[in-house]
């Protein structure tokens, strides 16, 4: 007969088998969505309509995570360490749901200079667009930003490990939204991008090319991503921006706080939401 303090023992075994099992099927597609760029990358900025068959960036990351977590419970030392929140409580406000069939026809003026400013919780990013060498892109985030398309949405990806990017411009806040269309990619020869380096303070376009198949150029709807430090990277993504120092210090408080697995790519533990996104000609 099996006593009282036998049977907590075996359902504790019981219960840590599941634990480790839950743990292993998370750090089994984990190790699925990351693809490895030039030996060195441990992620691929992925965007747009949807992830691709590599997946690293899928609708699933967000269930995948709570597993993990839950899993990781019984030990505090296992669980990854969390800095205090930077950043305010998001202004009052929903998402709205926008979807448009075609790109807007280009309308801006390409030999003027054009300013992105994102008012978020954590402080103003002010970025110098460049339409001169990306007047697709640049006037996509004219377009969106006028219509609203940005705001309350929040910055659902921060990588610390391989690149070092915020990404945002999902309306969904998990990486698979976009705005109904997609763009051209622009400025891949940009002088800016030398060895295959994003350098800080560089804002692009996410997408969902696929570097090992060739497939999936012209693919960038909404989702860009906020360069913090350099990171080595394909000439793959449209760069359209530039960063002010200012917006920097902000990038870098939102870094510092870190990201929510403890594996170098999550949610940022920052409550980074851009309250208000607006596009200026100067």
């Amino acid at each position: 007969m099996v006593s009282n303090d036998q049977r907590r023992r075996q359902l504790a075994r019981e219960k840590f088998l599941r634990q480790q099992e839950r743990r292993q099927t998370a750090r089994r597609r984990a190790r699925r969505r990351n693809v490895v760029i030039a030996s060195t990358l441990a992620v691929l900025v992925v965007a747009g309509g949807g992830a691709w068959a590599g997946g690293a960036f899928d609708s699933d990351k967000a269930k995948d995570d709570k597993s993990t977590d839950a899993a990781a419970a019984p030990s505090a030392s296992a669980s990854p360490s969390k800095a205090p929140d930077p950043c305010d409580k998001p202004a009052a406000g929903s998402v709205k749901k926008l979807s448009y069939k075609k790109e807007p026809a280009v309308g801006i003026d390409t030999s003027a200079d054009y300013t992105m400013k994102l008012a978020t919780t954590c402080g103003a990013i002010d970025i110098a667009l460049d339409a001169k060498n990306a007047p697709h892109t640049v006037n996509s985030f004219d377009f969106l930003a006028g219509k609203g398309y940005f705001d309350h949405t929040k910055c659902h990806r921060l990588t610390t490990a391989g690149i070092y990017v915020l990404q945002c411009g999902d309306p969904s806040g998990n990486g698979t939204g976009g705005p109904g269309y997609t763009l051209p990619d622009e400025n891949l020869k940009s002088k800016k991008l030398k060895g295959n380096v994003y350098p800080a303070g560089t804002v692009a376009m996410a997408n969902q090319y696929n570097a090992q198949t060739k497939e999936g150029r012209h693919t960038g709807g909404s989702q860009f991503f906020l360069v913090y430090q350099d990171s080595q990277l394909p000439p793959d993504y449209t760069p359209f921006g530039t960063i002010s120092a200012d917006g920097m210090k902000v990038l870098k408080k939102i870094a510092d706080a870190g990201e929510n697995t403890g594996q170098g790519d999550g949610a940022p533990n920052a409550t980074v939401v851009i309250d208000k996104a607006t596009v200026a000609k100067s």
